[in-house]
């Protein structure tokens, strides 16, 4: 759960986490009139070296922006780490990538059906998406290849599905999701990879974050 500003957030790992729905892909975006740290002075901001973090403070950094990119809670992103870590060490990025990337909420907004993982959440909370025909609820819901999602029927004229057939026009998903754009349906068509996530990060600092 984020609580804080979502902007501060994103400005603190100074890239783009996605968290503000269209504010992002605008020039009103606060990380793009203000690319320095929260509780920076722009007048001092690259004027003097700021101070190299340690490893711990490097592998910290990375294990909280891909925790807040996906709206986890440390609990929920620890088990997850846990998870993938079992089974052979050369898969465990892999794993990793699988976990989190095919979360329902997250395979929802990675289809384009609507532009953040937040709304994402909300939508499959209140039951507007069903998968392979039926009602899921569970934003956690992992999703296997072959799976197909869509928005339910009864739930197409929401508010919040008004611009989908507009954004979609434009939006590309991932490759590893097949979508229907007209019929606004889409399907995991294979496994996604570390070179897959929405924005870079060294998944190998956060391994070894949780490994101590």
């Amino acid at each position: 759960m984020i609580t804080n500003s979502k902007c501060k957030i994103c400005r603190r790992a100074t890239e783009k986490l996605f968290l503000k729905e269209e504010k992002c892909y605008t020039p009103k975006c606060p990380l793009t009139r203000k690319s320095y740290p929260p509780g920076v002075k722009k007048s001092s901001f690259g004027k003097r070296p700021r101070r190299s973090k340690s490893e711990y403070g490097f592998q910290l950094a990375e294990k909280q922006k891909l925790k807040f990119l996906y709206i986890l809670r440390e609990r929920q992103f620890k088990n997850y780490i846990q998870e993938a870590l079992k089974g052979k060490s050369a898969d465990i990025i892999s794993r990793l990538a699988e976990i989190l990337e095919l979360r329902l909420d997250n395979v929802v907004y990675r289809l384009g059906l609507v532009k953040s993982r937040s709304i994402a959440r909300q939508i499959v909370n209140h039951g507007h998406i069903i998968v392979n025909g039926r009602k899921v609820n569970i934003p956690s819901y992992r999703l296997k290849v072959g799976d197909k999602i869509a928005i339910r029927p009864q739930s197409a004229a929401k508010k919040v599905f008004q611009n989908t057939d507009i954004y979609l026009k434009k939006y590309q998903p991932p490759v590893w999701l097949e979508m229907d754009k007209s019929k606004k349906e889409g399907k995991i068509a294979g496994k996604p990879q570390a070179q897959d996530f929405e924005i870079k990060t060294n998944l190998n600092a956060i391994i070894e974050f949780y490994s101590r």
